[in-house]
């Protein structure tokens, strides 16, 4: 399920979607397709925020006290295979990127739904050895993808270093089914 966060005191609605220049409908189809790329099973639950939501996760998930892109709460382990994680997406952050590298909105979503995936699949580049980097950027032309996440922080097109190493980036909402363990998990 996505849901699109509505500004304070206004409910989310289709015009909502419009005006933000994304389709539910069309999002959804995209994280389906990248969930079967990932090899990742299970539902996929995504939360469309601001900054604000997503800072104010971000310190209560990981300590971190500042706004970012996405964030990633992997399902408890005994609900794997039914459900896979939580993600969330600030589309503050997003529309500045997006803007940054000369595309649109929904692309840029699409790039932070990919690796939000590939952290709820179990890869983390914060601590592998350009795994995550490598796989982003294969399903990054699989996808249709101009840029991935790794790759702009590292400024490189495969996302890794010179010296083969990736390095931190910005990046992983939690509902009941995977607070308890969201503060362990949590992906960013």
């Amino acid at each position: 399920m996505i849901t699109l966060e509505g500004r304070r005191g206004q409910a989310a609605d289709e015009d909502s979607w419009a005006a933000a220049g994304l389709s539910r409908s069309g999002l959804a189809r995209f994280v389906r397709e990248a969930q079967r790329a990932v090899g990742l099973a299970g539902a996929v639950d995504v939360l469309l925020a601001d900054d604000k939501t997503l800072r104010r996760l971000n310190r209560d998930f990981r300590g971190k006290d500042k706004a970012t892109d996405v964030l990633s709460f992997p399902a408890m382990e005994d609900l794997a295979g039914e459900f896979a994680g939580d993600l969330a997406i600030s589309l503050d952050t997003a529309a500045r990127q997006a803007r940054e590298h000369g595309h649109s909105l929904r692309d840029e979503v699409r790039v932070l739904l990919l690796h939000g995936l590939l952290h709820l699949s179990g890869m983390d580049h914060e601590t592998d050895r350009g795994e995550m980097a490598a796989r982003e950027a294969g399903l990054r032309v699989q996808l249709r993808l101009k840029s991935g996440l790794i790759a702009r922080v590292e400024g490189a097109d495969v996302g890794m270093s010179p010296n083969g190493r990736e390095s931190k980036s910005p990046s992983g909402m939690t509902t009941k089914r995977t607070k308890a363990s969201a503060k362990k998990r949590v992906r960013a």
